[in-house]
């Protein structure tokens, strides 16, 4: 039975990135006030993250620097007692920094550098929780770095490529069904630090004054750990059984391809709207490797049937004045997560998010810019391999600001 404890615990690593409750759309504010569009839509250099080929279109050089402070708060409802426990997860932090260079107004080369968070979240549950032998405490982080090249081919067509570095940590806890002599359950503990690598390439169409069209590949990035740390506390008898020791595996983050469409029906006014397909089936199976094995922790395999999925993003730009944009969007995301799948970390369900944003222009330099968003979600299931069953719901709001200054 500890065996089969153990290893269900390992295989909820495998959930830290496998849904969109941990990615992270959170990479521009214009952008996140029109829904999280931006593909086709060249208008500030955030651009870099959502189509480095449209950021030859961009008039002016740039530095962006942005955080979206994110509050998330999740109740699960235990289907069996009616018992409920809550989430005091702490405040997210995901932030973006950008900067866009060309040498002169006539040059058709950009040159861009960009820093942002596309997965990371903390998830921490109230104490002695129904669902302590499944989760107590998830942290991720991430942050891509990501050095672009953008050249503007025609006066119609750009192209841009960035070369992606990642790297991140990873803390998983929670408590095991054995206890002491003093009556206190075990704990478990996995951490470690991953790095990985890939690529953001797009291309960005200006089909005419008013119609633009994009198309973006962010390729998949495997997240290695090679030396994570495993710590269990567990009564005196049982140490030999679960010995403190490294461990390596691999995470991937899914390829994102993205089609993007914009058009201004007047100058005041434009419309962006994009269609992300996620590549979440390349969790079909995740692997680790200990360093010590013993009967109760060996190496594992463990099959994990998530799917492809698409999101749809769209929004609206008006600009008032030449000082003051205000914007307004929608999204709806597809869960990768199948019933029988859903966990404490990731209570995942398909989702509307809404949002919207404001800019305004201090002078011939500086822009702020800030943004809202909402979502809820609920979705009901019993977990094939912990048996937690209930419902789970979830409300997230995460307020944004951003500071531009253009030269």
């Amino acid at each position: 039975m500890q065996k089969l404890i153990l290893t269900l615990f390992i295989i909820l690593i495998s959930q830290l990135v496998l849904s969109q409750g941990f990615q992270v759309n959170f990479q521009g504010q214009k952008q996140q006030g029109m829904g999280g569009a931006g593909t086709a839509l060249p208008i500030d250099g955030a651009s870099l993250f959502f189509n480095p080929g449209s950021t030859s279109f961009l008039k002016e050089n740039s530095v962006n620097l942005a955080m979206t402070p994110t509050f998330a708060r999740s109740l699960f409802v235990d289907a069996n007692t009616n018992q409920s426990a809550r989430t005091n997860s702490p405040m997210g932090t995901p932030f973006s920094a950008y900067a866009v260079y060309r040498k002169s107004a006539e040059s058709k080369l950009f040159f861009g550098i960009a820093a942002y968070t596309p997965f990371g979240s903390t998830v921490q549950w109230e104490d002695e929780w129904m669902g302590r032998f499944a989760l107590t405490r998830l942290e991720l982080k991430s942050i891509f770095i990501q050095p672009t090249i953008s050249v503007k081919l025609t006066e119609k067509v750009g192209l841009g490529v960035g070369f992606v570095y990642c790297t991140g940590n990873v803390n998983l806890q929670k408590d095991l069904p054995v206890m002491d002599a003093s009556g206190n359950y075990g704990h478990a503990e996995l951490a470690g630090k991953a790095n990985g690598f890939g690529v953001n390439a797009g291309v960005f169409v200006q089909a005419t004054d008013k119609i633009g069209f994009g198309l973006t590949y962010r390729s998949q990035v495997n997240m290695s750990v090679t030396n994570g740390q495993a710590t269990f506390v567990v009564p005196t008898s049982l140490e030999a059984n679960f010995p403190n020791g490294n461990f390596s595996s691999s995470l991937p983050l899914p390829q994102v391809v993205t089609f993007g469409f914009s058009y201004k029906p007047t100058d005041k006014l434009s419309l962006a709207l994009d269609v992300n397909y996620v590549g979440w089936k390349a969790y079909d199976t995740l692997a680790f490797d200990y360093e010590t094995n013993t009967s109760s922790l060996s190496d594992t395999k463990s099959v994990r049937s998530y799917e492809n999925i698409f999101a749809f993003r769209g929004g609206a730009n008006y600009d008032f004045t030449e000082k003051i944009a205000a914007r307004i969007g929608m999204a709806y995301g597809i869960s990768p997560v199948q019933n029988g799948y859903v966990t404490p970390e990731t209570p995942d369900a398909n989702r509307i998010n809404y949002t919207a944003g404001l800019s305004y222009k201090l002078g011939k330099h500086f822009t702020l810019d800030a943004s809202i968003f909402f979502t809820h979600l609920k979705r009901t299931d019993t977990n094939i391999e912990t048996n937690l069953s209930g419902t789970f719901t979830t409300n997230v709001i995460a307020p944004g600001l951003a500071v531009i200054y253009r030269f």
